[in-house]
């Protein structure tokens, strides 16, 4: 069998430093911070107090109340991204598109966090018979997110959700790239989303000591690689790619952002919250996401790193790029965009690809954020470190990694 060629036609993201891909960008470039002390709670209870919330959303731009009540917001904030990206890939407007050839595939860690809670906070507090919406089971259900966008636009190729926390994304995108390489579909809007800003997310998380409880300072929080992080902030949002057969995509015009080339997909088998201390997974994923790709690990420009802030994580994963890349690891610009955004759960792996295809497409690599002291337990590589750089970027790797010990990395390159 042929194996097809993929490239990225469409972008659209929603996420707490840009409401939309140039406003997102634009904010990378600059190095803008999203973090904030929590505004959708009292967060008085627990030890963290901040967050990377969305800004200035407003429902009402998006849908009517009656749309409205029927989505959580997980569901809404993808629905938002997803008709960004295909609107810039002006598939909206291609009166020849064969929907049975459009599939959906679009990952989240927590799903509808939101309706969850407050159906159940209803029930327990207000002592009532036990009747909950006949919405909650659609709106909390991770896979109805995917569902929903098909039936808005009457997409019938394949539609599933992937799992795998906080690399569930990555994990979509690299699913539907295999969906059209096989010739199994044309167009794939692929990608993830996320709003587990609630008090769930916050104590479950903290509870496992993994948040950053930096309250004072909440832009500064987010320290990725420096010697004085204490944990990640958790942010929100959703981020959507349109994958697009290159022969279909050449054929109506579009433009080509870049071409998705290879994924790798590993498990650390190691622990269920860390991350292996060596980062052997990470390091096999990014190999194989490279040989898939038919490169070199030479070739690597650009890394978009995992990079969470986190004291054990951010020691793993530079481990694994030093001893993959061996001397070639001082040549590739490595950042960690959640440094500006905070960690997204599962919509970090499309939020964060969707910076890579950016910074291949403008050749410049945005800068990891608020760094005050070197680590002296973390390789000494190149961070981009508080200043974002203009570079050649012909071939970048895009990492994701989740509770549990998944590893996805994701491959991009330039399309000629």
């Amino acid at each position: 069998m042929e194996l097809r060629r993929v490239v990225v036609t469409g972008l659209g993201t929603l996420t707490p430093v840009g409401n939309d891909v140039p406003a997102m960008w634009d904010s990378l470039k600059r190095g803008v911070s999203g973090g904030a002390v929590i505004t959708y709670f009292n967060p008085e209870k627990f030890k963290c107090h901040i967050a990377c919330e969305l800004k200035g959303y407003d429902v009402t731009k998006h849908f009517d109340r009656k749309q409205a009540n029927r989505l959580d917001l997980f569901s809404q904030y993808a629905q938002v991204a997803v008709h960004e990206a295909l609107t810039d890939s002006g598939l909206l407007d291609y009166t020849e598109l064969d929907k049975s050839q459009v599939g959906v595939i679009i990952g989240s860690g927590f799903g509808g966090v939101n309706t969850f809670q407050q159906e159940c906070w209803g029930y327990l507090e207000g002592g009532r018979i036990p009747r909950f919406s006949p919405f909650f089971v659609p709106k909390t259900i991770i896979d109805v997110c995917p569902g929903q966008v098909a039936i808005k636009y009457g997409f019938e190729g394949p539609n599933y959700s992937t799992v795998a926390a906080c690399a569930s994304s990555a994990v979509s995108i690299g699913e539907a790239f295999n969906t059209i390489r096989l010739g199994k579909a044309k167009v794939m809007i692929t990608g993830g989303t996320e709003a587990a800003v609630t008090e769930c997310g916050i104590g479950g998380f903290g509870s496992t000591q993994a948040l950053s409880t930096r309250n004072d300072d909440p832009k500064t929080a987010s320290r990725p690689f420096d010697k004085g992080r204490d944990g990640f902030v958790l942010g929100e949002g959703a981020g959507a790619l349109i994958l697009e057969d290159y022969e279909h995509a050449k054929a109506r015009g579009a433009r080509i952002y870049a071409e998705i080339t290879g994924w790798g997909s590993t498990a650390d088998a190691y622990h269920i919250t860390a991350s292996h201390p060596e980062g052997l997974g990470a390091a096999n994923a990014m190999k194989m996401a490279v040989a898939e790709s038919g490169m070199a690990l030479d070739d690597v420009d650009y890394i978009n790193t995992h990079g969470t802030s986190t004291p054990k994580g951010d020691i793993s994963e530079p481990r694994a790029i030093e001893n993959l890349f061996g001397a070639h690891a001082k040549d590739i610009s490595l950042d960690s965009t959640k440094s500006m955004m905070g960690h997204l759960l599962g919509a970090a792996g499309a939020v964060e690809a969707v910076a890579t295809v950016l910074s291949i497409y403008n050749n410049f690599v945005p800068p990891t954020i608020n760094h005050f002291e070197d680590d002296p337990e973390i390789p000494s590589l190149d961070y981009t470190f508080n200043e974002g750089r203009a570079r050649e970027v012909n071939f970048a790797l895009s990492n994701a990694f989740g509770f549990g010990g998944h590893n996805v990395c994701l491959a991009f390159r330039k399309c000629r």
